[in-house]
C-alpha cells in the first residue's frame, strides 16, 4: 500500500511538472507576442511620419525611438525555449523551428536590431531626413529576421 501511495503520488508530480512545463512554454510565448506588439506601438507612428502621414514631431519621433531601443536591448532569452515553434504550437506563433537550429546566425539578426535602433534613437529627433534613415535601417533588420524566421501566418 505504501509503494503504491508513493507511485501514484510520483505521476501526479510527474504530471504537473508536464503541465508546467507546457504552461511555461505557451507563456514564454504570449509574452515575446506581446513585447513585439509594445515594439510595433512605437515603430508604427515613426513609420507614418517618414511616410508623411502624420505630421513629424521631433520630441515624439525621439521619444518613441529611444523607446524601441530599449526594448531591442532587454534580455528576451526567456521568450523563446525550445519547443515554442510554429511546428510545436501550431496556431499560437510565427516563429519557425529552424530559429532554434540556426541560433547563433539569429543572433546576429537581433544585434543589428540592436545597433540599428540605437541609431535610430540617436538620429530620430533630428529631423525627417534623420527619421527615414534610421528606419529604413530598423526596418531592414527587422525584416531580415522576419524573413527568415518568422511564417506568414500563425
Amino acid at each position: 500500500m505504501k509503494m503504491f501511495k508513493i507511485l501514484v503520488i510520483s505521476l501526479a508530480l510527474c504530471s504537473m511538472q508536464n503541465v508546467a512545463h507546457a504552461d511555461a512554454i505557451n507563456d514564454a510565448i504570449k509574452a515575446r507576442i506581446s513585447f513585439y506588439q509594445v515594439a510595433k506601438h512605437y515603430f508604427v507612428p515613426l513609420a507614418a511620419m517618414a511616410k508623411g502621414d502624420i505630421e513629424y514631431n521631433a520630441e515624439q519621433a525621439k521619444l518613441n525611438a529611444k523607446i524601441i531601443e530599449t526594448l531591442s536591448q532587454m534580455n528576451t532569452d526567456s521568450m523563446w525555449p525550445e519547443k515554442s515553434s510554429k511546428t510545436d504550437r501550431p496556431g499560437q506563433t510565427r516563429a519557425l523551428a529552424k530559429i532554434w537550429s540556426e541560433y547563433d546566425a539569429a543572433l546576429v539578426k537581433l544585434k543589428n536590431w540592436k545597433d540599428t535602433s540605437t541609431v535610430l534613437a540617436k538620429t530620430a529627433g533630428n529631423g525627417l531626413d534623420e527619421l527615414r534613415k534610421g528606419l529604413s535601417a530598423v526596418n531592414k533588420a527587422c525584416t531580415a529576421c522576419h524573413d527568415t524566421y518568422r511564417a506568414e501566418k500563425f
